[in-house]
Formats: structure tokens, C-alpha cells, sequence
């Protein structure tokens, strides 16, 4: 499959539905991991740390599906 298939594949909602479910699991697990006793002790979280959790999931899950559609035939 062509690049740019590949690209459009991963932006239809089946897809990005599954990125979005993907880095809101793992990003909230690890932002309990990485941040929870300090918002347990009424501290605010590190604004930029809590949306890079998200954020990074959310991109090697997308990454994940453009790769597999790249490679599929």
C-alpha cells in the first residue's frame, strides 16, 4: 500500500477512535503512576508532563496503525 493510503487509513474514525481509547487508558495510568501522590496532596500537575502522557500514547498507537496498513497488501 502506498504512503499516502496508509496516511488516510489512519485518519478514519475506526482508526483514531482506537488511538484515542489507547492514550487515554495508558496516559491516565501513567499520569496516576507519575503524578498521583502529588494530586493527592492538592498539588496541580505538571501541565506540560499530564499532556505529553496523553499526547505520546495517542501518537505511537497511530504510528502503530499506519504501519500495519503500510505493510498490508
Amino acid at each position: 500500500m502506498e504512503q499516502s493510503e496508509a496516511a488516510r487509513r489512519t485518519l478514519t474514525d475506526k482508526a483514531l477512535r482506537r488511538s484515542i481509547v489507547v492514550a487515554l487508558v495508558v496516559g491516565t495510568a501513567l499520569n496516576i503512576i507519575n503524578q498521583g501522590p502529588e494530586m493527592l496532596s492538592g498539588k496541580w500537575p505538571v501541565i506540560w508532563k499530564l499532556a505529553l502522557t496523553y499526547i505520546v500514547p495517542f501518537l505511537v498507537s497511530s504510528y502503530g496503525s499506519y504501519a500495519a496498513f503500510r505493510s498490508s497488501s
